[in-house]
């Protein structure tokens, strides 16, 4: 039936298949559900909200460049194929899509799904075909083609011409860098191109992490799009009345909001896992974290053993209660060194980042970090400012002091011999930077909670040093040793610059700096009380 033998209804339903990618996947679009039945692709709440994050994009930017962090089977390739079908068959020029899975049998799984959208093809305008192979769909009305593979060989892709790149779990393919990098360079950066890299995460340090933290932290044309896993559907189990949480493990549900149902069905399947791994079964264990995340920063927990807890960033994240910040306003920043960013963000008492809490470029030149944090002391005024005077910090703290800035700024080296001793005079840290980090880590126990912004970036930075030989650790004389910014940088990828900003509002008691400064110890906002 061609157009012009549609009536006016006929037409407009058409357009709208056209130009709604849901209302076409409900109506045009089968999948095989886990029973076995074939029904209509109505979208789920996580593949509803990968939509509109992908639109959004699209519309701004004219394109897609999107890394998706997610919990497993949360429908997210569905949904991917599902877009790039409707995009093959409403195009009016010859489309190129490929996808690229981590092994054969999730090729031959989204491979099927494409044929079963093609086959089962519900409504007009089902496209015929001129190929349609084992790796292959070609449509006829406008030469658009469907490509699978799996990853391996490094030259897996190179070559082709791609408008529309779906790359599956990532973190588990084999020369990952050499095929992102080959597909990159197939897709033009051009409008209407599509990038989709999505995972469950497999640990840290490999290209699926570096390029998830790259984009949290703005450093790629990649937006990071996180989907936890208490949105699937089927992650829920009638609980009994008789199943008591740990402390633990109520703590998460009331840290998600998640149901009784959905809680009880993580106990289980958590118990499953800790069991495999000679875990406690009453904490959530770290492959339970990793596989079913419920934050960006838990997928990356590999093991569970960070200085700092994820669980007490994560509360900080989400206070039962907003937390009013009282005392004294103390900014800390860490600038960059080569390569890395300037991290800046303030404290006040026991809530910190509510005025600033931010990633900075360089720029290039010690002038323009020093005018970045003269702004900020401009627009906070705060009462202290603690920068890191290592590399190029000590000519950001010159210049800030010249422009008259020295009734405020502190010069803090993070290298430099501790503050705190032991009873006995002993050494308790092996530096200034193990001793902000330890005293940070205690902050975040204080009674009656904290506050930090709930941001996937600072967590993070926060939880970045790891317990481990060569990692953080207590040295023959007892002394903390806190892993290494080099050691983190090139584990992650990434310095900690806003963890280090933070630990920087730790260097030392406002009323201590206030006595050695000749200062009063009331600072010049009456209303505010002194003290850490």
């Amino acid at each position: 039936m061609s157009l012009a033998e549609l009536s006016p209804l006929e037409v407009e339903a058409l357009k709208k298949l056209s130009s709604d990618y849901p209302y076409f996947s409900g109506q045009a679009l089968r999948v095989r559900t886990k029973t076995g039945d074939v029904l209509p692709f109505k979208l789920n709440r996580a593949q509803m909200f990968l939509h509109e994050k992908l639109e959004e994009q699209r519309k701004t930017k004219g394109k897609v460049r999107a890394i998706i962090v997610k919990g497993r089977q949360l429908g997210a390739s569905t949904y991917i194929q599902g877009r790039f079908y409707h995009r093959l068959w409403k195009a009016r020029r010859a489309l190129r899509a490929f996808i690229l899975t981590h092994q054969d049998d999730a090729t031959n799984n989204l491979f099927g799904m494409a044929k079963r959208f093609h086959q089962l093809h519900a409504v007009h305008g089902k496209p015929p075909l001129t190929a349609g192979n084992a790796k292959e769909l070609r449509f006829a009305h406008n030469d658009c083609g469907y490509q699978v593979a799996t990853a391996g060989s490094r030259e897996v892709g190179r070559g082709n011409t791609i408008q529309l790149f779906h790359g599956s779990e990532v973190a588990f393919w084999p020369n990952a860098e050499s095929h992102v990098s080959a597909s990159l360079q197939a897709v033009g950066d051009v409008d209407g191109t599509e990038v989709i890299l999505e995972s469950t995460a497999d640990g840290i340090g490999n290209l699926f992490h570096r390029t998830a933290m790259a984009a949290i932290r703005g450093d790629s044309q990649f937006e990071p799009i996180f989907l936890p896993w208490f949105w699937g559907e089927d992650y829920q189990t009638p609980c009994p009345s008789s199943f008591e949480p740990s402390e633990d493990w109520y703590e998460y549900g009331r840290a998600h909001g998640l149901t009784w149902e959905q809680l009880y069905w993580a106990w289980l399947k958590n118990r499953e896992m800790a069991t495999s791994i000679s875990e406690d079964e009453n904490k959530p264990c770290w492959k339970f974290r990793q596989e079913f995340p419920a934050t960006f920063d838990e997928a990356f927990q590999s093991s569970g053993n960070t200085f700092i807890p994820a669980a007490m960033v994560l509360k900080a994240r989400r206070p039962e209660e907003t937390i009013i910040g009282r005392g004294p306003i103390i900014l800390g920043v860490d600038p960059a060194r080569s390569g890395d960013k300037v991290g800046i963000i303030d404290r006040c008492g026991r809530r910190m980042g509510e005025r600033v809490c931010e990633r900075m470029d360089p720029g290039g030149s010690v002038t323009h970090v020093a005018s970045m944090v003269a702004s900020w002391i401009d627009r906070i005024r705060p009462d202290l400012v603690n920068i890191d005077v290592g590399s190029n910090g000590a000519g950001v703290y010159d210049i800030l002091m010249d422009r008259g800035y020295d009734w405020c700024i502190n010069a803090v080296n993070f290298g430099s011999s501790p503050v705190t001793q032991g009873p006995t005079g002993d050494k308790l840290y092996a530096n200034r930077r193990a001793e902000m980090y330890d005293t940070m880590r205690h902050w975040f126990q204080s009674e009656g909670g904290v506050q930090v912004p709930d941001d996937d970036g600072l967590q993070g930075d926060l939880c970045a040093a790891q317990w481990g030989q060569g990692q953080t650790r207590y040295n023959t004389g007892n002394a903390l040793v806190l892993e290494e910014k080099d050691s983190i940088k090139k584990r992650i990828g990434a310095s900690p610059d806003l963890g280090d900003a933070a630990a920087l509002t730790f260097a030392v008691p406002y009323s201590q700096y206030a006595q050695s400064q000749n200062q009063p110890t009331m600072t010049r906002r009456s209303s505010r009380r002194t003290g850490y």
